[in-house]
């Protein structure tokens, strides 16, 4: 018989219908897992979200109270995804409650925040899990595997990036993203964890680091509450507020196992609509992904030959991993939302297992040492060690 995990989400904006989909597709894409899962109850602060969300996702209760989801008895998974500023205290209560969690990144509004929320976890003894869905893709896992056989010989160099227009028109409205109390970091919390994570899955960690940031669009229109998305776009003459955390950080980077490499994340930038990417090169071969082209990798081990001496583009199918859950064809393409498919599963099986599978909070920990450097050379102008974490208060 298989074993039922019960679903508890907060927060049913876009990132948590989601979620909340992706646990729903379990039963389907992994009905030979051992597990099954339930949707049994969502919270959100604007009423006819939550409602909604019940009707149209299948969940069997809706409230506006999140610590009803946390007290349900019937709940043993909590996924979280509100705006950053309330993640450390509802991780607080579900750690509290012995309740599995998965939190959206970035995990904190700034390291230590993150730091003292990898805590709890741990002193709890439950399983965590955290956003980082953009290393489920096939082609990415498919490159991970080639890394580790060796196929690319020994790394040598690294550079990553993840370059969105999400923020680049200045009418796009003035969200939590924007708001230092609300999001803490702007995409060094955003999307350079993202950048990093992926860094730490193919290379390994990072030992230090030297950065810089900027303020490209400094106000932007405020926004009606409870209406619209991050994407939404206001009008000239609209009240305006002011952004108050940064819109690009570039990065130097050095990892312990010797190879060179490069971050840079920006949400102002215009032309690249999700270009989270990366390059890596070996003594033997090479690899570029991005996913704006999210089935392909290009890859370059040269035969000896020197025939094929140069990059082959590799279209996604059910040989490379994962693909074949959803689909039995070369070139019938994956999307977005399949990776959080991926996700959920793999949080899942960490709780039917007992094993942790990452990305962790511990994994986001990590994340956020590299983060804090790179903060701190904000400051010094030069060269940081990534170094463990001065936890603040937990409580």
């Amino acid at each position: 018989m298989a074993q039922e995990i019960g679903i508890g989400v907060i927060g049913m904006g876009w990132m948590g219908t989601v979620h909340s989909r992706s646990y729903r597709l379990l039963n389907d894409r992994f009905h030979d897992s051992g597990v099954r899962v339930r949707l049994v109850i969502c919270a959100d602060d604007v009423p006819h979200r939550a409602e909604e969300a019940r009707i149209s996702l299948g969940f069997e209760q809706s409230t506006t109270d999140w610590r009803d989801v946390v007290a349900h008895p019937e709940v043993q998974v909590v996924n979280i995804a509100a705006p950053n500023s309330l993640h450390k205290e509802m991780v607080r209560a579900v750690t509290a409650a012995g309740k599995h969690v998965f939190c959206e990144k970035p995990v904190g509004r700034g390291p230590q925040e993150t730091a003292a929320i990898e805590r709890m976890a741990r002193e709890a003894g439950v399983m965590s899990f955290v956003g980082f869905n953009y290393r489920w893709a096939p082609m990415v896992q498919h490159c991970k595997n080639l890394i580790e056989e060796g196929k690319l010989g020994q790394l040598t160099h690294y550079r990553g990036r993840f370059f969105t227009m999400y923020g680049s028109n200045p009418y796009g409205m003035l969200t939590w993203r924007f708001k230092r109390d609300e999001a803490g970091l702007g995409v060094l919390g955003d999307i350079m964890s993202h950048t990093a994570d992926m860094a730490h899955m193919l290379v390994g960690p990072i030992r230090r680091v030297v950065s810089n940031r900027r303020i490209f669009i400094r106000e932007r229109p405020l926004p009606v509450p409870g209406e619209g998305t991050h994407f939404s776009v206001g009008k000239p003459g609209d009240p305006t507020g002011e952004v108050e955390n940064e819109d690009y950080v570039g990065a130097l980077v050095e990892f312990e196992n010797g190879v060179q490499g490069s971050f840079e994340v920006c949400r102002a930038v215009f032309g690249p609509k999700c270009e989270m990417s990366f390059e890596v090169n070996g003594t033997e071969g090479a690899a570029k992904y991005n996913f704006e082209r999210m089935n392909e990798l290009e890859l370059y081990i040269p035969g000896a030959d020197g025939v094929h001496d140069g990059f082959t583009t590799l279209i996604g199918g059910p040989s490379h991993p994962w693909h074949a859950r959803f689909n039995p064809g070369d070139a019938i393409g994956l999307g977005y939302e399949e990776l959080k498919v991926l996700e959920a599963h793999n949080f899942v099986m960490s709780i039917a297992e007992d094993v942790q599978r990452a990305p962790s909070f511990g994994d986001a920990r990590r994340l956020a040492e590299v983060q804090e450097a790179m903060a701190r050379s904000w400051e010094s102008g030069g060269w940081e060690d990534v170094r463990p974490i001065e936890e603040e208060d937990a409580g």
